[in-house]
C-alpha cells in the first residue's frame, strides 16, 4: 500500500494570514441633554415675577390642554416689558429644533429647551417684528401651511435614459402616493440608502422635487435635516452622523415627518421641568 502524506498544517493564533479588518462609519459621540436654564438671578423683583407668572400660566395651560388638542396653548410677549422677554429668552434658551422659512413669509422658528415649547417670531417685510409667540405644540401649525405654499401635485416623469436607473420608478410611487394621500394618513417612506441609485438618478429626484420652502434641523444624536419639495407633502428626511456623513437618505410622503413632531412624553417632561424651574426661580425671590 502507497502511503498517503498527510499535509502538515501549523494552526493557532498567528499562523493564519490576518483578514482585512472590517471599517465601521464612526458612531456619534454626543447627545444634548437637559440642563435647567440659568436665569439672572440679579434680576429686579418685578420684572422676575412677571417672567415666572408667564411661565407659569404656560405651564397650567399645557396642564390642561394635552398635546394635540385644539386650541394650542399660546401666549403672545410682543407687548411684554423688554426686560421680561430678555429674561424669558436666558429661560427658554434654544433648543434641538431650529426651522427656517424661504419665501415671502418672514418666520424665524425655534424650539426652546423645553420639548414641544416653540418660540414662533413673525416679521414683517420691512423686518419689523409683529409677532412674538411662545407656543406649546407637537410643531407650530404655520410650519405646515407654509411647506403647502406653492406646492403642486403635479411631476413629471422621466424616461430612463442618461444613466437612470431607479429614479424613475421612484417618482413614479412618490407622486402616487402624494396625489392619493388624505390627511392622517401613515407616512409612506422610501428608503434611498437601500436602493441602487446612481448618481444621475439623485440629481434627477433634486431637480425633479425641487426645494420646498421650510427647512428643519433637528439636531440631538447626530442631525437630521428635513425638507420640504415642491410636490405636496413629500419631504426629504436625511441623517447624519457627528462626522456630517450622510447615513440615511429618505423620501417620505406625509403631513409632517414623525421625527420633526415633539412626542407626549415631550410635552409631560416639559411640564414637569417647568414646574422645577418656577421652584428655582421663587426660591430666589424669596430670597
Amino acid at each position: 500500500m502507497k502511503e498517503f502524506p498527510i499535509p502538515v498544517v501549523v494552526a493557532g493564533p498567528g499562523s493564519q494570514p490576518e483578514e482585512d479588518s472590517l471599517q465601521y462609519l464612526p458612531m456619534p459621540d454626543a447627545m444634548a441633554t437637559f440642563a435647567l436654564p440659568i436665569a439672572d438671578v440679579e434680576a429686579d423683583p418685578a420684572v422676575l415675577a412677571e417672567a415666572c407668572a408667564v411661565v407659569e400660566q404656560l405651564r397650567d395651560r399645557m396642564c390642561a390642554a394635552p398635546l394635540g388638542s385644539s386650541p394650542i396653548p399660546v401666549i403672545e410677549l410682543l407687548d411684554r416689558d423688554a426686560d421680561v422677554v430678555r429674561l424669558l429668552n436666558q429661560t427658554m434658551g434654544e433648543g434641538e429644533v431650529s426651522i427656517a422659512v424661504r419665501g415671502s413669509a418672514q418666520y424665524r422658528i425655534q424650539e426652546t429647551v423645553f420639548a414641544s415649547v416653540w418660540r414662533v417670531r413673525e416679521y414683517a417685510a420691512d423686518g419689523r417684528l409683529v409677532s412674538d409667540a411662545l407656543m406649546a405644540c407637537a410643531i407650530p401649525p404655520i410650519v405646515q401651511q407654509l411647506a403647502l405654499d406653492g406646492a403642486t401635485l403635479e411631476c413629471a416623469i422621466p424616461e430612463r435614459s442618461g444613466g437612470l436607473m431607479n429614479s424613475p420608478a421612484v417618482l413614479a410611487e412618490i407622486a402616487h402616493k402624494a396625489a392619493t394621500r388624505k390627511t392622517g394618513d401613515a407616512a409612506h417612506v422610501v428608503n434611498l440608502t437601500l436602493l441602487p441609485m446612481s448618481p444621475a438618478d439623485m440629481d434627477c429626484l433634486v431637480q425633479t422635487l425641487g426645494v420646498g420652502t421650510v427647512t428643519i434641523l433637528s439636531r440631538g444624536y447626530g442631525n437630521c435635516r428635513i425638507g420640504s419639495t415642491r410636490l405636496s407633502n413629500v419631504w426629504w428626511v436625511q441623517y447624519f452622523n457627528s462626522m456630517d456623513t450622510l447615513i440615511l437618505n429618505t423620501l417620505e410622503v406625509c403631513d409632517m415627518p414623525e421625527v420633526a413632531l415633539a412626542s407626549r412624553e415631550d410635552h409631560e417632561d416639559s411640564i414637569e421641568r417647568l414646574g422645577e424651574w418656577l421652584q428655582v426661580m421663587r426660591a430666589t425671590e424669596a430670597a
